[in-house]
């Protein structure tokens, strides 16, 4: 099914890619950080460190608050509609569960952290398969609700775009720039393409 066949308004058939392909480059950027945490744990336990450091203040600046803001413009939407209200409720508590393997993360020693990380990965892709499939469609859908005033409401409530925010991550930088260089909204500093986050 095409996004503009589920999509009740054009602006929201944007919004709807637009939300998923935000979603597609946050788990992007967490599969490369936990898979740089996993690496440099068995080889340089300084670097895991930093690399630990770095994927939970990514944590704590992107995937967080984004789970906050979904709780307080989308979900109480969503829950309204009797096909969702059981999924709100399991997302609700999968938001618990991020956070808390997040903490685990903070608190953990960069070789017992990657366990945590790959947990957090996992979940967080499974999580987004569900908000992308079934939740973004079904406000996209729905007669009287417009998707994409719901996410300018959201986006009003996350903290500045922070994309090269200097989070003790030096591994990921050097990965970073070794990549073609972009430009877009942000600069050219990140994988955003110049859409809004």
């Amino acid at each position: 099914m095409s996004v503009l066949t589920v999509a009740s308004a054009p602006e929201d058939a944007i919004a709807l890619e637009s939300a998923q392909a935000h979603q597609a480059r946050t788990a992007r950027e967490l599969a490369g950080r936990v898979a740089l945490l996993t690496t440099a744990a068995g080889t340089d336990p300084s670097a895991a460190e930093r690399v630990r450091a770095g994927l939970v203040a990514f944590c704590d600046r992107e995937v967080l608050p984004y789970a906050a803001a979904e709780e307080a413009v989308l979900y109480p939407v969503a829950r309204t509609m009797p096909d969702a209200r059981l999924l709100i409720v399991s997302l609700v508590a999968e938001h618990r569960c991020l956070a808390a393997l997040v903490d685990a993360m903070r608190e953990a020693a960069p070789a017992d952290a990657v366990a945590e990380a790959r947990a957090l990965q996992v979940l967080f892709e499974e999580h987004t398969a569900k908000e992308n499939g079934l939740v973004l469609p079904l406000l996209a859908m729905a007669p009287g609700v417009s998707l994409a005033t719901l996410l300018t409401r959201l986006h009003d409530r996350l903290p500045p775009a922070q994309h090269r925010q200097e989070d003790g991550d030096l591994t990921l930088r050097r990965a970073e720039s070794a990549k073609p260089e972009k430009t877009g909204g942000c600069g050219g500093g990140c994988d955003c393409d110049g859409a809004p986050n």
